[in-house]
Formats: C-alpha cells, sequence, structure tokens
C-alpha cells in the first residue's frame, strides 16, 4: 500500500512539473507575441511623427509625413507577417500529423 502511495505521489510531482513547464513555454509565447503586437502598432505613429517632425523641420510639406505613413504601415505589414510566421509554428509543434498516429 505504501509503495502505491509513494508511486502515486511522485507521479502527481512530477505531472505537476510537466504543467509549470508548459505553462511557461505559453507565457514566453505569449509575452513575445505580445511584444511584437506593440511594435506592430507603435511603428504606425512612429513613422507619422518622424515625417511630420522632418517636414516641419526641412519645409518640405507634407511629403515626408506621406512617406512616413507609406514606411510605418509597410513596418506595421512586415511584423504581422513575422508574428503570424511564429504563432503557425508554434501551432504547428504541438499537431500531429495522420502519419504519426
Amino acid at each position: 500500500m505504501k509503495n502505491r502511495l509513494d508511486a502515486k505521489n511522485r507521479q502527481d510531482a512530477k505531472n505537476r512539473q510537466d504543467e509549470k513547464g508548459s505553462s511557461g513555454a505559453l507565457s514566453r509565447r505569449g509575452a513575445r507575441a505580445y511584444q511584437m503586437a506593440l511594435e506592430a502598432v507603435f511603428a504606425i505613429p512612429i513613422a507619422i511623427g518622424l515625417g511630420y517632425w522632418a517636414d516641419s523641420a526641412w519645409g518640405t510639406g507634407p511629403i515626408l509625413l506621406l512617406v512616413g505613413v507609406v514606411l510605418g504601415f509597410s513596418a506595421f505589414v512586415m511584423r504581422l507577417l513575422r508574428m503570424r510566421r511564429l504563432v503557425e509554428g508554434d501551432a504547428g509543434e504541438g499537431a500531429e500529423t495522420p502519419d504519426e498516429k
């Protein structure tokens, strides 16, 4: 009876350890995704702000502001594409293919 309880306790401890490891991995992925989302969103106002500043500093009118808008949206789209690859890669790690069954 005691051996069974010891084995059960060891198994429970191992399961808890596995759960902690997987939740840590999830939180790291979540933090990375959150960071990438913030980078994507802030790319637009930063680029627009730099374009506006450059226009006011050099008196070029809205030309550099428009360049900032284009660069900001380009950076936004590139970051979203990278984030998509990250999310798809994470989803593919746990997926089981029909051949593996």
